[in-house]
């Protein structure tokens, strides 16, 4: 009876993440090209794609791309989802309120509207930040500048983006584990004179720690995979000097329409994010931590 009642889900799993997944591994150890497209003939070449992908400058060039940008990204988020928390936990229960909704807002703003949105803060022109910079009067008139169309511009942008769309959930989130803290620790760490820096990095952190390293792992997912964000901010004409992994799996696949190599790529992405997923799961288990 319970296996009845599993089938419905179980089928949806099955048609909407393991039948995709499986035509990916599939499609990896092929030749698979837009004439496949048309005419439905490949042929298979075993680990020729993982080999030539391998042995590629660009995949280690992408690679060292994705892990530092991955890790700009993530740093920022949970920085600063920290702090979004903390001032929380300090605001009245108005603002608190008033700062929740705008938050949730943000989150659950499409990816293509907020990407357009950020990309006409920088519009040369008429874009508000660039005329906030020229204000400054440190870096001259940047107005007319075209910041999407430059190497850093694009990646500073960019990382706006993400910071911006992942801070939301990681400060909800950490905001609701803090509220579960025994305040009667905090307290008497107060009453017997610590900071409120000693209280935090000896109470409050040790507590998030769970969280933070959910937090911290679900962000290294999301920001491994970020690809639409890259895309629309920095279009076609620039992708190639910051094409992380994932980008570079687009390209492959849908511009060069060379679908066998773009999804050994993935593969290959997915396999090394299962290889940090599991260094996260080994250290829960051993700290004794259910999940």
């Amino acid at each position: 009876m319970p296996a009845i009642l599993l089938t419905p889900a179980g089928l949806v799993i099955v048609a909407l993440t393991l039948v995709p997944i499986g035509f990916l591994v599939f499609t990896s150890f092929t030749d698979y090209d837009k004439r496949t497209l048309f005419t439905g003939v490949y042929n298979f070449v075993g680990f020729q794609q993982y080999t030539a992908v391998l042995s590629s400058a660009a995949f280690w060039e992408a690679l060292v791309r994705t892990v530092l940008f991955t890790a700009a990204m993530v740093a920022g988020s949970v920085v600063i989802g920290m702090g979004v928390s903390q001032l929380m936990l300090r605001t009245g229960v108005i603002v608190r309120y008033l700062v929740t909704i705008v938050l949730i807002v943000a989150w659950a703003m499409p990816n293509v509207a907020t990407s357009k949105v950020w990309v006409w803060l920088f519009q040369p022109g008429y874009g508000v930040i660039p005329w906030l910079i020229t204000q400054l009067h440190v870096f001259g008139n940047v107005t007319q500048k075209d910041f999407t169309n430059s190497f850093w511009g694009a990646l500073v942008i960019i990382w706006l983006l993400v910071v911006w769309q992942a801070v939301p959930f990681i400060a909800l989130t950490l905001f609701a584990a803090q509220t579960q803290i025994d305040q009667s620790l905090i307290e008497a760490a107060r009453i017997d004179g610590a900071s409120e820096w000693r209280v935090y990095f000896n109470i409050t952190l040790p507590f998030l720690r769970p969280t933070l390293g959910l937090m911290t792992i679900l962000s290294i997912i999301w920001d491994f995979n970020v690809i639409n964000q890259i895309i629309l901010v920095a279009g076609v004409q620039v992708l190639k000097p910051i094409a992380t992994l994932g980008v570079w799996s687009y390209l492959t696949a849908f511009v060069n329409s060379d679908v066998g190599s773009g999804a050994a790529i993935a593969v290959i992405t997915t396999i090394l994010l299962l290889g940090i997923t599991s260094i996260y799961i080994r250290n829960l288990l051993k700290s004794g931590e259910e999940f």
